[in-house]
């Protein structure tokens, strides 16, 4: 009998629920949505599952309406004997089901069996529906290890409001700072830091932030603040009860601007003059001075051929240097960035001649092109609202198809609705007809308004992320209210300084790089050793591997060969992301087969190890006659000295006093044989982290 109560008290009538006619969208979709049967990874995935799929989210209710009562000849569910039902017989476990046990004895499960046995209703069209979401609290301030419980409320058209705590979905941004069950409690971790808790339900998303401060005594620094950049950094840090790490040192001020700004290594010489240099303004002379250089022009050339998709698979060899050509040279003459995406989004001519029409030959399907543009320019990803609403922000298939219309030719058309969907941007109201004439220009023109809410902000988004290691939005193109900035209000403040100088991005390159945020020490503090957001200390950054590959050649004194690349030595200026190199496949060179910044992969890997430690390409730069260490051991007599340039050639830096004698009593054991000792020690240094990574 004790295994059967159960069943029979959730068998029993649902009283207080029969007063109220069922509704499939309203009533019956959050109950699957809550324990996740139509999520991705269950039969919402694109094939569904076990011979049963689901629209994702619930995204599609007639079709999920269809599947359950009609599909499988309507086996799914039992009308007579509503608890004998192969939904509620898997969901429950009392079926072998794939899932396991989902759905328990309760008020959901009589919800389910009460539908069922009420004829399983779709519910009148005309019925309220839900317009939007709200959590309590919206923020909060929490102590380490302490919890919050949210409280998430639908508003309906019919302006009432139903508590949905218990069906709706969440999800956190930041799980090192806090994480979230799936009734909405929020627990707070050990770590100092700030993090998003989304809601979601029906379509609909709302978030709450939470502030985790550093515990103790108030923190304070002495710190200058050398523009805004520093002041917002400096509010966000004292919120955080965290201070930030001292100034960087010259030496590694010089490396790090060389590889942020030029891909490239400072010479032993150019670090030892900037060292001894004793101007006070000779690290924004310095920045200055690397963006003016034909190295700068080859990096940021070649982080936009990644986004836009330099492909010379589709376009074949001379369209895609054309079209390269187009985007370096952008670079090269610091053209406006609101005049560089105009000049995308609507280029026309032949493919041959006008280099950004070449976009449109490797990007052709309309909802990809929407797709990538909103990725890249806006930095707002909508590629799923294709098929269904968005999982974590507002966009729904109409603002999809909307963002689509701009590039299709004809009508566009709601593949759920049927309905013709007219050109309008994301965020906008649909018109009642499409623009006249080339509907790019409208969109260009949208895109590129000083109050857009997503164009500035992408860009100075992106622009930092390169500089400083990742961006105040992460991952860079996932723009949402789900995922908000880490210091929202210095990147309104980037992006309002991007309009107020006409978007000139070597301006903003700038005022970030001569910021005391950019110039601090990658050695943290007491109070900042866990921040990973914030900026209160400089970030370890992985160079790209094609900088990876110079900084190799040019630490080696060996210049690069490519094949099928004649006359590039530097691999920062391939412009062909096919050119073959087992080295930069190995470490995370993207295909460009999409815009997605993922695709180029910087986790590290067991095969990079093995590949710098054993390489025989490596090795045979390490030996050549020409190379850096047989023409320091020819010219430097002196042990010290050699180990000296040696040092300032990998590091930017001379040896510390334990460095120097280490490297030295090395060499001392092999007077017969100083050049292999010499390969061994620049073996040793190249191997480091402090040489294979920017700091």
């Amino acid at each position: 009998m004790r295994f059967y109560l159960p069943l029979l008290i959730a068998l029993a009538p649902n009283v207080a629920r029969a007063a109220e006619p069922f509704h499939f969208e309203n009533d019956i979709l959050p109950v699957l949505g809550r324990y996740g049967c139509n999520s991705s990874g269950c039969h919402g995935k694109s094939d569904g599952q076990g011979g049963f799929k689901l629209s994702v989210f619930g995204s599609d209710p007639d079709a999920d309406h269809a599947a359950l009562t009609k599909e499988a000849r309507g086996r799914r569910l039992n009308v007579a004997a509503p608890e004998e039902s192969l939904l509620l017989r898997k969901g429950t476990g009392r079926t072998a089901h794939g899932g396991g046990s989902k759905l328990p004895f309760g008020d959901d499960y009589r919800t389910l069996r009460d539908w069922i046995a009420a004829g399983t209703p779709l519910g009148s069209p005309d019925a309220p529906s839900v317009v939007s979401l709200r959590v309590e609290p919206v923020e909060g301030v929490l102590s380490p290890k302490a919890e919050q419980q949210l409280k998430v409320f639908a508003k309906y058209s019919d302006g009432r409001e139903r508590d949905v705590t218990r069906h709706s979905r969440f999800q956190t941004n930041t799980e090192n700072v806090a994480v979230v069950s799936a009734t909405g409690l929020v627990s707070t971790r050990d770590v100092p830091g700030e993090a998003a808790v989304m809601a979601a339900y029906l379509g609909e998303v709302a978030t709450f932030r939470l502030l985790v401060p550093r515990p103790g005594p108030a923190v304070k620094h002495n710190l200058p603040q050398f523009n805004f950049v520093d002041k917002l950094i400096d509010a966000k840090l004292a919120k955080l009860n965290v201070a930030p790490s001292a100034l960087c040192s010259d030496e590694d001020f010089v490396r790090r601007a060389y590889l942020d700004f030029t891909g490239t290594l400072p010479t032993a010489d150019v670090a030892r003059q900037f060292v001894a240099d004793a101007s006070a303004d000779k690290r924004a002379k310095l920045v200055a001075a690397l963006l003016e250089t034909p190295e700068f022009a080859d990096l940021w050339a070649l982080r936009w051929a990644d986004l836009l998709r330099v492909d010379r698979q589709p376009l074949g060899h001379e369209r895609a240097h054309l079209y390269y050509k187009w985007v370096r040279s952008s670079i090269a003459q610091n053209k406006p960035f609101d005049q560089f995406a105009r000049e995308l989004v609507t280029a026309e001519g032949p493919a041959n001649e006008v280099g950004p029409v070449n976009f449109f030959k490797v990007v052709t399907k309309p909802g990809e092109v929407a797709s990538t543009v909103s990725q890249v320019f806006l930095g707002v990803r909508i590629t799923c609202a294709e098929c269904h609403h968005h999982p974590f922000d507002r966009w729904k298939q109409s603002d999809y198809f909307g963002m689509t219309a701009f590039f299709s030719g004809g009508s566009t058309t709601h593949p759920r609705t049927k309905k013709e969907v007219f050109a309008h941007a994301l965020g906008s109201e649909m018109p009642s007809a499409n623009p006249t004439g080339d509907r790019r220009v409208p969109l260009a023109e949208w895109m590129t308004k000083p109050e857009n809410p997503f164009f500035a902000r992408n860009l100075a988004n992106r622009v930092w992320a390169w500089t400083l290691g990742r961006g105040l939005v992460e991952p860079v193109d996932d723009v949402r209210a789900t995922n908000p900035p880490s210091n929202p209000e210095l990147l309104d403040a980037l992006a309002k300084y991007l309009v107020e100088n006409k978007y000139d991005v070597r301006k903003l390159i700038a005022l970030i790089a001569t910021s005391r945020t950019y110039q601090l020490s990658a050695t943290p503090n007491a109070t900042n050793e866990r921040d990973e957001r914030n900026f209160s200390r400089g970030y370890f950054k992985r160079p790209d591997a094609e900088v990876l590959c110079d900084m190799i050649s040019q630490a080696l004194g060996v210049p690069e060969k490519f094949q099928g690349s004649p006359g590039i030595t530097r691999a920062v200026q391939l412009w062909d992301s096919k050119a073959r190199s087992d080295f930069l496949k190995l470490f995370g060179r993207p295909a460009r087969v999409t815009a997605c910044d993922c695709e180029r992969t910087r986790e590290p890997s067991v095969s990079q190890v093995l590949n710098l430690l054993n390489s025989a390409d490596l090795q045979a730069k390490l030996t050549h006659e020409a190379g850096t260490v047989a023409r320091l051991v020819r010219a430097q007599p002196y042990d010290a000295k050699l180990v000296e340039e040696l040092y300032l050639t990998f590091f930017a830096r001379r040896p510390t006093e334990k460095e120097l004698t280490t490297a030295t009593t090395h060499l001392k054991k092999y007077p017969n044989n100083r050049r292999a000792a010499t390969e061994d020690l620049a073996w040793a240094l190249l191997n480091s982290t402090e040489f294979l990574f920017n700091h």
